[in-house]
């Protein structure tokens, strides 16, 4: 009672009541570790450091969530479909935990509404807003623990804004797509893939060309060389009108 109390103390005297609402009516719960949220939703682009020197943006809640959320797609998938084999559901959790896929749901949730960045790849299609979602989620996990966390991904996420039997149908191996176009047509597809240094800001790890018959079709970057290359692909394929890319 007491905490409740001093809970509702600091929400309604709080400069950003209107965000911790928002909080509050999208997971159904009453956020505590308030300052947690406030960081989910901050780019490294204005990242700032606390007295102790630690950097003040969502990479790390983005890390923690990213683990959470595999584990409750596994357990969820596991659970729905006991008939399927580990292919099936290895390839069902890639696909609800798909960079572009997260982001969907990011705007489905209305959460890119509070997203701080200040760089100039911000766009519907950015990595930043999928990179949100998993912040928040690890930023709920740190709050109310994976009970809460597992909730509110299930009843509020998957629940509602995904559909197993559509995504099921959908084929996002944007490479392979490439790949057996350019075999069927004859034409050469070539992939340079780069490591980015570490110190690079505003950009991710790894950062994958397509070319075409010898001209660049795509760009993409990613965390891992497969993302970025699934990425150009997918740019790839927009450019040359292989297919529509939902």
């Amino acid at each position: 009672m007491l905490r409740d109390l001093r809970y509702r103390i600091k929400l309604f005297s709080s400069s950003r009541k209107e965000f911790y609402s928002f909080i509050k009516q999208t997971t159904g719960f009453s956020p505590l570790k308030l300052k947690l949220y406030d960081q989910a939703f901050i780019h490294r682009s204005v990242s700032s450091s606390d007295l102790l020197g630690r950097p003040l943006n969502n990479e790390r809640l983005e890390y923690l969530g990213d683990a959470v959320l595999g584990a409750i797609v596994a357990e969820y998938l596991y659970n729905r479909f006991p008939r399927k084999d580990e292919g099936f559901l290895t390839q069902m959790r890639s696909r609800i935990v798909n960079r572009s896929f997260l982001t969907q749901l990011t705007f489905k949730l209305g959460l890119h509404i509070f997203v701080n960045s200040n760089t100039n790849s911000v766009n519907e299609t950015s990595h930043i807003f999928g990179d949100v979602l998993e912040a928040f989620i690890g930023a709920i996990y740190l709050d109310i623990g994976y009970k809460g966390a597992r909730k509110f991904v299930i009843k509020k996420v998957l629940s509602v804004h995904v559909d197993i039997h559509t995504l099921e149908k959908s084929d996002t191996n944007y490479k392979s797509q490439l790949i057996e176009w350019g075999q069927k047509n004859k034409r050469s597809v070539e992939f340079d893939t780069q490591e980015n240094p570490l110190n690079s800001r505003d950009k991710m790890p790894f950062t994958s060309i397509i070319k075409v018959d010898g001209l660049i079709a795509g760009k993409g970057d990613g965390y891992s060389k497969k993302e970025a290359q699934q990425n150009s692909a997918c740019k790839a394929l927009i450019y040359l009108e292989i297919s529509s890319i939902s």
